[in-house]
């Protein structure tokens, strides 16, 4: 280790431990911290507490965790592509909380920004707002833990609802560049929630595909500060996955 820069992902995450919070960026397949989630799967971490706008898919991503019954609850927004996310939810294994895309944005990005909580119209009028989501099943299919209702408010004519910031004990990310002091680039779809679950972690871990010097990377490029960056690790390319390939028969009517 030589200032942030780690020789390894099992040295950046060693320190992961039980009941650990987690903020994982990257978006679908685009972009995940393969590297950090499969280091932390070569450990005993467990009973972690994951936020994310998914859970990976069967065998790749947080997927893995998943399946090695590491993770306790889930925070996201999309969870439809993982066959053993939906078994041990409706299992009663797994506590998840459903959220908007966009509010689980912005919630990491208050987080990162010092901000405790803010109004948002989204999900007003629905049970995001009034409550009763089933947040954990019983093994017999009842609701064990639902979701409570949340203050709303009228500002002007409409109505908003009171959500809380997210704030992390570690955020992993992928950076498809990265420089020794922490500045990131990401490419592409990576941008989607990288940087944000990146500013929600009190101690935030990328891996990126090319590590340079500072000053190797215009400012002007820099996509998320080193500031909020405190490990990089240098994991070299990353394997491109496809979540649902459609192919065409090559045959025309």
């Amino acid at each position: 280790m030589t200032g942030k820069t780690y020789a390894s992902a099992a040295d950046a995450v060693a320190d992961i431990g039980r009941g650990a919070t987690l903020a994982v960026g990257g978006f679908g397949l685009c972009g995940i911290p393969d590297a950090l989630i499969e280091a932390i799967a070569n450990t005993d971490a467990t009973e972690l507490e994951v936020f994310s706008n998914n859970c990976g898919v069967d065998g790749y991503g947080l997927g893995i965790l998943l399946a090695a019954g590491r993770i306790r609850r889930v925070t996201a927004s999309y969870v439809g592509e993982n066959k053993e996310f939906a078994r041990q939810y409706l299992a009663g294994e797994l506590e998840v909380e459903l959220t908007p895309q966009g509010t689980l944005a912005e919630r990491l990005r208050a987080g990162g920004t010092g901000i405790p909580a803010f109004f948002t119209p989204a999900g007003v009028g629905s049970p995001i707002a009034d409550g009763g989501m089933p947040w954990r099943y019983d093994p017999d299919g009842s609701v064990s833990i639902a979701s409570p209702p949340k203050e709303t408010r009228v500002f002007g004519d409409k109505r908003y609802v009171l959500e809380e910031s997210i704030n992390a004990d570690f955020a992993l990310v992928h950076a498809e560049i990265g420089d020794t002091a922490g500045n990131l680039v990401f490419d592409k779809t990576a941008m989607n929630f990288n940087p944000l679950a990146a500013m929600a972690g009190k101690i935030t871990i990328a891996q990126v595909e090319n590590l340079v010097e500072p000053g190797e990377i215009d400012p002007a490029h820099v996509h998320l500060p080193g500031v909020f960056v405190q490990r990089v690790v240098h994991t070299g390319p990353q394997d491109r996955r496809i979540e649902k390939r459609t192919v065409s028969s090559g045959v025309r009517a």
